[in-house]
């Protein structure tokens, strides 16, 4: 599993205690109207709104809210103005990021990133400076198990699935995003136990970091999903497991 989808999962398990949980919801909402409001509210057509969905109900969040945030998206209830921003950015050691916004005024949210990037050692870059070395890809991690990596890749290679990376402690399935959901669905209907799927962006390469400057991308990265405007952050950073259960504990 690459280092930034590992970092979110073990921050994903470990948040359950310590989120604040309106905060997660708004933002989560947030994601499920903008997500309606482009692609239209039907999931099975809809990847990205699919994701959405996906990750608000694994936060707990009622099935109401989701389907109000959903009419909001398509217009059939009043909604936020909401704008999507991507903001491009280096962290310490070289690390490449992605800050995905949506926000309802675009100068405030630039400051707030700006800020966190000026804090954490990093720095801004120009539009398109790093968002080429990201591509979207859809994401299933199956958990270790009874299941073996060699039926994992079978199954989801018939599917559609672009490649498949162990790890000790689960098993990632890559996707172009369109090919997600039939993924997952040939996984699950195989008995193969699916813990995430997601529409995210995949970094070409990784850059390898470990020590003070593992630490200090961990907290930049944390800082950043922090403020009220950002939806997701990516990255490209490849750390030693030991560095992400240290710094998550």
């Amino acid at each position: 599993m690459s280092g930034h989808s590992k970092w979110s999962t073990i921050k994903r398990k470990k948040g359950a205690a310590d989120a604040q949980r309106s905060k997660v919801w708004a933002k989560l909402l947030r994601f499920v109207e903008v997500a309606a409001r482009e692609g239209g509210g039907n999931i099975d057509a809809n990847p990205t709104l699919a994701t959405a969905v996906q990750k608000a109900k694994a936060a707990s969040v009622t099935n109401d809210n989701i389907q109000r945030a959903i009419k909001r998206g398509t217009g059939e209830l009043q909604g936020e103005a909401l704008e999507e921003v991507m903001y491009e950015g280096y962290g310490p050691g070289g690390v490449a990021l992605l800050v995905h916004c949506l926000t309802d005024n675009r100068n405030r949210a630039s400051q707030a990133v700006r800020g966190a990037f000026n804090g954490g050692g990093g720095k801004m870059a120009e539009p398109g400076a790093v968002a080429w070395m990201f591509e979207p890809k859809g994401i299933a991690i199956v958990r270790r198990g009874a299941t073996s990596e060699d039926d994992v890749f079978m199954i989801a290679a018939d599917a559609g699935a672009e490649d498949v990376r162990p790890s000790d402690e689960s098993i990632e399935v890559l996707t172009a995003p369109e090919a997600l959901k039939d993924v997952v669905v040939a996984l699950r209907d195989a008995g193969i136990e699916v813990e995430s799927d997601e529409v995210t962006q995949v970094p070409k390469s990784t850059v390898a970091l470990d020590g003070p400057d593992a630490k200090k991308v961990l907290h930049l990265v944390d800082n950043l999903e922090e403020l009220d405007d950002v939806q997701e952050v990516y990255a490209n950073f490849d750390i030693p497991d030991e560095v992400l259960a240290s710094v998550a504990s």
